[in-house]
């Protein structure tokens, strides 16, 4: 005597369950990276930014032996600041100049200085962008 096979089609409601709690975990992994990734993509430019500010003011400063203290003069220069972002001259003289940019998506600022420029933010080495 054989057992008797009944038809079967489909799956069981607790294998669907693990299936969708499986692929919920990997979403979220997902969605955490994408989060991550896009937040260093905003830090990335923000000092791209900066570091073309800088040469602008350098060639600015080449020209007029002053630092400017107006963005808006840099950029009828050349200097163009990336969609979302902002920069800001925190101070400029004849010894030195200090910057901040800011980006419309992420809490982080980036700072910098050159010359004898008070530091800014978390900046401490004249030159060097810092991010916090």
């Amino acid at each position: 005597m054989r057992p008797v096979m009944r038809n079967r089609r489909g799956f069981t409601f607790v294998e669907l369950m693990i299936v969708v709690t499986i692929m919920g975990l990997l979403a979220s992994i997902a969605l955490n990276r994408l989060i991550g990734t896009q937040s260093r993509s905003f830090v990335a430019t923000m000092k791209s930014d900066l570091r073309n500010f800088a040469l602008a003011e350098e060639s600015y400063f080449y020209d007029f032996d002053v630092y400017s203290g107006d963005v808006t003069t840099l950029e009828n220069r050349g200097f163009a600041i990336s969609t979302g972002a902002s920069v800001s001259v925190n101070e400029a003289t004849v010894l030195g100049w200090s910057a901040t940019a800011t980006h419309a998506n992420t809490p982080v600022q980036c700072y910098i200085f050159i010359g004898s420029a008070a530091p800014v933010g978390s900046a401490t080495t004249a030159g060097e962008i810092s991010c916090s």
